[in-house]
């Protein structure tokens, strides 16, 4: 396999992002609610870009204009920029994230990261590791019409990088990394910290397994033998 670049999740796989879901959600409902929109159409357990897509849903079927969708869509994201920057602050890295992105470097690898969290604390968290300096592409929800696991995300990623599917390595511990990857048939490494998640990474479309991040250049070297 000749690998040329590797795309990396950063919330779970660079860094432990502990942002509280549930209150941001519970805020964007709330403002939904405040909108004119139904709450029963809602629930606290779905992400808020399907809430956005019920409402978007809902607008169109009431006569909502897409100007005052776009309107919802920056408040809602707003919403969340607030309380992303807030856990960035008091974000970690994860152990040896630093050292496995210089031995990548050295592979002469072109790396990116697509994530759905905002630029803004995209940003604050690799600035504050001195982490930006390492990636190529930096692929936030702001440069993208539609997030992962929408498939889209990841294409407008390998254009950016200028790589085909066949030529990269996604990296992440979410299913919606292994899915992303899988639609594009591009290979996926499953991030996994105990047999449950490797299970569950698995049945996503993961082709390989680390149990560490420090393990990817050792893997990446065995891959492009």
């Amino acid at each position: 396999m000749t690998i040329k670049a590797v795309v990396f999740d950063l919330d779970g796989t660079l860094a432990e992002f502990n942002l509280d879901y549930k209150n941001v959600r519970a805020e964007v409902i709330k403002f939904l609610i405040n909108q004119g929109f139904p709450a029963s159409i809602f629930t606290i357990k779905e992400s808020i870009f399907e809430m956005l897509k019920k409402a978007q849903v809902y607008m169109r079927n009431n006569g909502g204009k897409e100007q005052e969708f776009s309107t919802i869509q920056k408040h809602i994201f707003s919403i969340a920029s607030k309380h992303e920057l807030k856990a960035a602050r008091e974000t970690s890295l994860l152990p040896g994230v630093f050292e496995m992105l210089k031995a990548l470097k050295k592979m002469n690898l072109r790396l990116a990261i697509f994530t759905i969290n905002s630029k803004k604390s995209t940003d604050y968290i690799l600035n504050s590791f001195r982490l930006k300096q390492f990636f190529d592409v930096i692929a936030t929800r702001e440069t993208v019409a539609k997030v992962k696991p929408d498939p889209s995300h990841l294409a407008a990623t390998l254009k950016a990088l200028n790589v085909n599917a066949d030529e990269v390595i996604v990296v992440g511990d979410s299913i919606v990394d292994m899915r992303s990857a899988k639609a594009l048939n591009a290979a996926a490494v499953g991030l996994a910290i105990n047999s449950y998640a490797e299970k569950k990474l698995n049945y996503a479309g993961a082709t390989h397994i680390i149990e560490s991040i420090t393990d990817l250049p050792t893997l990446i070297a065995k891959l492009g033998k």
